[in-house]
């Protein structure tokens, strides 16, 4: 911006502050602002100071050069929130800086509309995040013992993607050890569905008769403890003896 230009500029001032422009403030003035162009932008600059509340509703309102740098660096930044660059794949690097600078002044400068939504992300979470939303993994603030509660429809993957064979265990739940109930790692029937081959179970009857048999010795595991300690009282262990020579 050079000295006339800052008049101009000066005079766009005026009409809200009633200052009287001088050569001097346009000297001041063109030296604070020669980096900025005389634009619309710079104009709405000082239309946005005046309409904007101070937050003491007495102070006067005087507009400084640096508050149409800031105001006109907004207005501009505004409009490449949504910005995308559209690019050419065989671009070179200096084809690419080209074209990319000429892309943001444009929008920047409000010769080409800008973009009114945002572009979309591409490709998905990643792993770790996968896995606990697909409930395979128990979130460190979760008591232990408790499974997550889900009110939609999840997807898993892997062994985890399908009906464990073993255990009856639904998608993205884990498995069921026969002892206590208690998460464990996939059945190895589970890993051979998931990935499409034979499962080879034993059949229902043997493995009905298997949980039946779990459960019970859970439900009687202070029965079975004082067996085996009556054994070993009744039957101890012979401590050896050296013979004699």
């Amino acid at each position: 911006m050079n000295r006339t230009e800052a008049a101009i500029l000066l005079g766009h001032c005026a009409a809200f502050d009633n200052r009287q422009p001088s050569e001097s403030a346009a000297q001041a003035w063109a030296a604070a602002l020669h980096d900025v162009p005389l634009d619309q932008d710079a104009k709405d600059a000082i239309v946005r100071y005046y309409t904007t509340t101070p937050k003491d509703p007495e102070t006067r309102l005087w507009i400084m050069p640096h508050h149409v740098r800031d105001l006109r660096a907004k207005i501009r930044s505004e409009r490449l929130e949504n910005f995308a660059y559209e690019g050419n794949p065989d671009e070179t690097p200096k084809e690419f800086l080209a074209r990319y600078r000429g892309q943001l002044e444009a929008v920047a400068s409000g010769a080409v509309p800008a973009p009114s939504t945002a572009p979309m992300l591409e490709g998905g979470p990643i792993k770790s995040m996968a896995e606990l939303l697909s409930g395979s993994v128990r979130h460190p603030d979760d008591p232990e013992g408790t499974e997550p509660q889900s009110t939609v429809e999840r997807r898993a993957t892997g062994p985890l993607g399908v009906i464990c064979p073993d255990c009856n265990a639904a998608i993205g739940r884990p498995c069921k050890s026969s002892w206590r109930r208690k998460p464990r790692a996939p059945h190895p029937a589970r890993r051979r569905a998931a990935a499409g081959e034979p499962i080879r179970l034993t059949s229902d009857d043997e493995r009905t008769a298997r949980r039946h048999l779990s459960d019970h010795n859970l439900n009687n595991a202070d029965e079975v403890a004082e067996l085996n300690r009556a054994f070993m009282e009744a039957n101890p262990y012979p401590t050896p003896t050296r013979e004699q020579p």
